[in-house]
């Protein structure tokens, strides 16, 4: 009885650690499988994280490139932009010289125009001038046939004093300082003396001191306008003789008063230099 008990309890404890050790080797394997699933769920959350990173990074590198794009395309956009407009930057130009060409040309034309239509209006009045000295002289000779009367002199222009062009002084009086000193330099570079006069008050004051030989005029001027300045050079005896250059933009408009004050060239702006300088010589009976 007693070698039956001692079996059992052997057989018990062996029972006992034999479950002991299975228990222990089911939990070692639990554990195993645990951690390999936690390593398994590691580096799939990593390879999830390092796809993610790459998707982003193939985002970034996406849209700077579509950012390179568009500033490229900006640029290629301004370039072209550039060269439109300096392509209609230069027409513009070459029309502006086209209408600045045509409006000289016009302007010389009328210029010459002019001194013809001036040179043949003197020519007619001095015809009459000689005609009307005939008819005088034919009335003098049959009221008193002796003693015979002289043959009539044909009208002279008032007589100038000859100078050089060193000497000859011209007076600019206009109000507008940008026409004052153009017009003085092109008289400067054709070596004449030049005195400026900034309204028709300031010239005629001038006049009282300082005789000019020839005397440009504006038309509207403040205080005293062209015509009056004219017409005060004429009734004066000391400067009737000086000839007078008139400058208007509105030249038709002003020729018969004009005429009418004693003004000896009319000429519409924008002027031939050219003629400028020609009426000058001509007045000052220059040889060249």
């Amino acid at each position: 009885m007693n070698d039956l008990v001692g079996w059992l309890a052997a057989a018990a404890v062996i029972c006992v650690i034999a479950a002991a050790l299975g228990y222990r080797a089911y939990t070692r394997a639990a554990l195993r499988r645990q951690a390999e699933r936690f390593a398994a769920e590691e580096t799939a959350r990593l390879q999830a994280q390092r796809k993610a990173a790459a998707q982003d990074a193939a985002r970034v590198d996406a849209a700077k490139r579509a950012e390179a794009a568009q500033a490229e395309a900006a640029r290629a956009k301004a370039e072209a932009q550039r060269i439109v407009d300096a392509r209609r930057a230069a027409e513009a130009a070459q029309a502006e010289a086209a209408r600045e060409a045509a409006a000289q040309a016009a302007a010389k034309a009328a210029a010459e125009r002019h001194a013809a239509e001036q040179a043949a209006r003197e020519r007619v009045a001095a015809a009459a001038a000689a005609r009307e000295a005939t008819r005088l002289a034919a009335e003098r000779a049959s009221v008193a046939p002796t003693p015979p009367a002289a043959p009539p002199a044909a009208p002279v222009a008032p007589r100038v004093p000859r100078k050089t062009r060193e000497q000859t002084l011209v007076m600019v009086a206009d109000d507008s300082k940008i026409v004052r000193v153009k017009t003085g330099r092109l008289l400067e570079q054709h070596r004449y003396r030049v005195s400026y006069a900034t309204d028709g008050l300031d010239a005629a004051q001038q006049l009282q001191s300082n005789t000019p030989d020839v005397v440009i005029t504006d038309v509207e001027m403040p205080g005293m306008n062209g015509f009056e300045l004219t017409r005060q050079v004429r009734e004066n005896p000391g400067t009737a003789h000086i000839p007078v250059i008139m400058i208007t933009a509105a030249e038709d408009r002003h020729r018969d008063d004009a005429q009418r004050a004693g003004v000896s060239m009319l000429l519409g702006k924008p002027y031939p230099e050219d003629a400028l300088i020609d009426h000058i010589r001509r007045a000052m009976r220059e040889d060249a």
